[in-house]
Parts: structure tokens; C-alpha cells; sequence
């Protein structure tokens, strides 16, 4: 399968895909795994919480939201990348709780369930703006009157400012897209897509953001 937009890092295929978990903790010396489950562990996951996760990947992300979940918890996974689905399926077989589907999270749809949670990690950035917005509304759609909305992704900062060992690596392998997306307002975007109440924890000298928001 092409890519639906050429120019995005995000759409993962192939020797990437099927060796995405390795690739990133050689790349990160092990950072990012530990990275991930600090983050996680800041979701204020209840044990009965349904959970969406969009552009869910390898399933490493679902195997450590299912350790703050009861057997009444739920994970629903989403990804365009049938080779991230196997990966996904292999990593949570001996789980009931958790599922995937081979589905594009830029097109609306709209789920039998509605969700605690949804979380998206690492996605946003590599979308077309009016695409983010489809997915923003998705996660909207989707989730309880209540529930909330949870994205880890760049903070919004000018690329200058920006730690030089980090503008060189952001610079060298982002694509076009994330450029765009560290200059916008996402609290205010987020607010005319009809969430609020937000709450922020930063990263790597406030690079990185974990913004939750929610449904109103």
C-alpha cells in the first residue's frame, strides 16, 4: 500500500514498521521505551476505562496501558499499517481486553463503543493541518461527554528556540509537516473543536508535550 501523504514520517511501512520497537530504543540508547511508561503512567487510567488508541502501532503503548487496567478495562487500537497490526496482534494475543482494527484515523468514523480515553501519541505532527482537524474531530466523536482526550506530541514552541541537539535531529528527520504544527495554538484549536479543561506535562526541556483536554 502507497502512502496517503508522501511527505509524513508517520505513515510507517515495511522493514520500519515490522522493526519499529528495536529501531527506536537503538536510536534512543533505551530512552524511549522508559520515556513511554512515564508518560503512560501520567494518563490517569481508571481500571475500568475504555481506551482509544489512534495510530496505535507495534501495540507497546496498549501493553502498558493494560497494566493500570481491571479485566473490565478495554484497548481498541487503530493503525492504516497492516504490518503494525500484526505486530500489534502478536504483542496483545493473551489479552481479551485489548483489540485492533486495520483502519485510516484521517477519514471520520464514528465506533459502536465511546471511550474514557483516547490517546494518540506521536501522530498528529505528521498530518496535513485540515487532516489533523478529522482526526481531532474522530477523537471527539468517539469519546464519553466527560471523557478525555490525551496527546503526546512536540509542544508549540519557535524552531530557534529550540535546544540545538534537538533542532539538528528535528531538522534532519521531521517531515514538512511537524514545522507547522509547533507554530499553532493547539489549546485553541482544540477549544473550537469542543474540548477544555486542559492540563499539560512537558518534556526533553519542554520540547515534547503531554496535553490532555476534555470533552465538554
Amino acid at each position: 500500500m502507497g502512502k496517503f501523504y508522501p511527505e509524513s514520517k508517520v505513515e510507517i511501512q515495511g522493514f520500519t514498521a515490522k522493526y519499529y520497537d528495536t529501531i527506536m530504543d537503538i536510536l534512543s540508547f533505551g530512552f524511549y521505551g522508559r520515556f513511554i511508561g512515564n508518560v503512560i503512567s501520567k494518563l490517569e487510567i481508571s481500571d475500568e476505562d475504555y481506551i482509544l488508541d489512534l495510530g496505535c502501532g507495534t501495540g507497546r503503548n496498549a501493553c502498558l496501558m493494560k497494566n493500570h487496567l481491571s479485566e473490565k478495562g478495554y484497548i481498541f487500537g487503530l493503525d492504516v499499517s497492516e504490518e503494525m497490526g500484526k505486530k500489534f496482534n502478536k504483542k496483545t494475543r493473551d489479552f481479551e481486553n485489548i483489540a485492533f482494527k486495520n483502519q485510516r484515523i484521517d477519514l471520520p468514523f464514528s465506533l459502536e463503543d465511546r471511550f474514557d480515553k483516547v490517546f494518540i501519541s506521536f501522530v498528529l505532527h505528521g498530518f496535513p493541518h485540515e487532516v489533523r482537524k478529522t482526526i481531532i474531530s474522530n477523537a471527539y466523536e468517539n469519546l464519553k461527554t466527560g471523557g478525555t482526550l490525551w496527546i503526546l506530541d512536540f509542544n508549540e514552541f519557535a524552531l530557534m528556540d529550540m535546544p540545538f541537539y534537538y533542532r539538528i535531529p528535528f531538522v534532519t528527520i521531521e517531515c514538512p509537516y511537524a514545522f507547522d504544527f509547533i507554530e499553532r495554538d493547539w489549546k485553541e484549536i482544540l477549544k473550537k473543536s469542543g474540548f477544555d479543561n486542559f492540563t499539560e506535562t512537558l518534556y526533553l526541556k519542554s520540547c515534547v508535550r503531554l496535553l490532555a483536554a476534555s470533552k465538554t
